[in-house]
């Protein structure tokens, strides 16, 4: 599981996930991508296990970047805990994900395969996602400005 490596605070608090993503919000390293379409937390097993659903189906060729990181711990309270008694201990770590994040990248195989290794892999994600490529992203970026 992905996880930071040490912290400065053991926790935190819940924050905000209002807004669209401005940063990592264009495919930079691979061809195709996989975008979110709604805020969310994505936990690290969930990371994980879309990994391993697109690299299972194009067979460990290609290559595949993991653009989200989980550094935010969330903690829970033990079942059946009265109120009070300070925050619960650290349970999972998950990554703030706002709309128009890319959250995986993809290249070195064709474009069949790699939709269809990005659609497995947003099955497994608790977010609605859109599978885009490199233009799809730069052509929406210059018509803007």
């Amino acid at each position: 599981m992905l996880m930071p490596k040490r912290v400065k605070r053991r926790k935190q608090f819940r924050g905000s996930m209002a807004g669209k993503a401005l940063r990592g919000n264009t495919i930079s390293n691979g061809e195709y991508g996989i975008i979110a379409l709604e805020p969310a937390w994505i936990k690290s097993n969930q990371i994980e296990a879309a990994r391993i659903a697109m690299t299972r189906y194009i067979k460990r060729t290609g290559k595949v970047w993991i653009k989200i990181f989980p550094d935010k711990p969330v903690t829970t309270k033990p079942a059946e805990t009265r109120m009070g008694s300070g925050k619960g201990s650290l349970e999972y770590w998950v990554a703030v994900v706002k709309p128009g994040r890319v959250l995986f990248e993809i290249a070195g195989v064709s474009e069949e395969t790699a939709k269809e290794a990005l659609r497995l892999a947003m099955h497994k994600l608790p977010v609605k996602c859109k599978i885009v490529s490199r233009e799809d992203l730069e052509g929406g970026a210059g018509s803007e400005n």
